[in-house]
């Protein structure tokens, strides 16, 4: 009887016998790693307590712009997948910036940052949307007298850099957001007990869409810790996307390199956590994970996904959630009478 019940099972749901497949899991953990549990070194820029608890209040810190109302926080959201839910998002005086915030979640294992990988590493990046007029519209100047107009920041300064004779300085103020942000990673993810051993962490349909993705050739652009951000490619390899998707006017790579081969060129985005990062693409403009899947199989692999092959892929996708770290909004030193005034027009 249990023989034939097994039958029964296999015949009735035949996914069934991939759960465990041995041969997937093995391609599986030579194209993916699982997120590591420790934040890497930073190459030049140590990390100590102090610098990490100087690197999350700046984060949180709307001071940093001139308006003292948008901070990193405000686009790259910890309660929200590190990103804003907007299909662009909102800067100084209420304008619209050109491309969807990326997460900040896992950034660190990213080749580049930014879409179009513009800032070699968090650090620089820290210090470009402070300066962008349509982000946070200020400038390194403003941000030190903000800073050192306020008591509190000068001991919490000379605590994380304590060889510095003037620690209070633009460069400083990024070197902490860049190792506080190097420890926002989502490890313990479904997939990644998967690339463990552990070969039930997934259910039948989820290593179904495991193999899809990597069989359909997903994984040309999307594998090791990230899943992505590794490198750049052509946004419209096989099909152009529609301009809605794939707006003419933003070129990609090619602003940063001056290179023709680089037009519409944009650096792979992490797939980690991509069912918490909603809308998709560097425009923003598709909101349904499914839609975008079934999009990326026509521009990117030139095929017409199935509507059951793009749900299989979509439910692979989900166990790419991971753990986010317990992050403590913090409570920011207060002004002083010689504290700069808002600017927010």
């Amino acid at each position: 009887m249990r023989k034939r019940t097994l039958l029964s099972a296999l015949l009735l749901f035949p996914t069934a016998m991939a759960w465990g497949d041995d041969d997937t899991m093995k391609r599986a953990k030579a194209l993916f790693k699982p997120i590591p549990v420790q934040a890497p070194a930073i190459k030049g820029n140590p990390t100590s307590k102090a610098k990490v608890d100087l690197g999350l209040k700046l984060f949180f810190e709307p001071r940093l712009s001139s308006s003292q109302l948008i901070s990193c926080n405000t686009c790259h959201n910890i309660g929200l997948g590190g990103a804003d839910l907007q299909e662009t998002s909102i800067g100084h005086g209420w304008q619209k910036g050109p491309r969807n915030a990326p997460t900040v979640f896992n950034a660190v294992f990213d080749i580049a940052q930014f879409w179009d990988g513009r800032a070699s590493d968090l650090q620089t990046q820290a210090k470009g949307p402070v300066q962008a007029s349509v982000e946070m519209n200020n400038n390194p100047q403003q941000v030190v007298k903000t800073l050192k107009s306020i008591p509190g920041y000068a001991p919490l300064f000379k605590k994380a850099f304590p060889n510095d004779k003037d620690p209070v300085t633009f460069d400083n103020m990024a070197k902490a957001i860049e190792v506080f942000e190097a420890k926002l990673l989502t490890p313990h993810a479904p997939f990644d007990r998967y690339l463990k051993g552990d070969s039930k962490a997934l259910t039948p349909k989820e290593v179904d869409g495991l193999r899809v993705f990597m069989d359909k050739g997903c994984v040309a652009c999307h594998s090791g810790v990230n899943i992505g951000g590794a490198g750049y490619y052509p946004f419209g390899v096989r099909a152009v996307p529609t301009s809605e998707i794939r707006p003419t006017q933003d070129m990609g790579r090619f602003k940063v390199t001056n290179t023709e081969s680089d037009k519409y060129v944009f650096k792979a985005p992490s797939l980690r956590n991509l069912n918490l990062t909603q809308p998709y693409f560097h425009s923003g403009k598709v909101w349904k994970l499914k839609d975008a899947v079934t999009v990326m199989g026509s521009a990117q692999l030139g095929i017409n996904l199935t509507a059951d092959d793009a749900d299989k892929i979509v439910a692979f996708m989900h166990t790419l959630t991971g753990t986010y770290p317990k992050i403590q909004y913090p409570i920011l030193p207060p002004n002083s009478d010689q504290t700069p005034r808002p600017v927010t027009m």
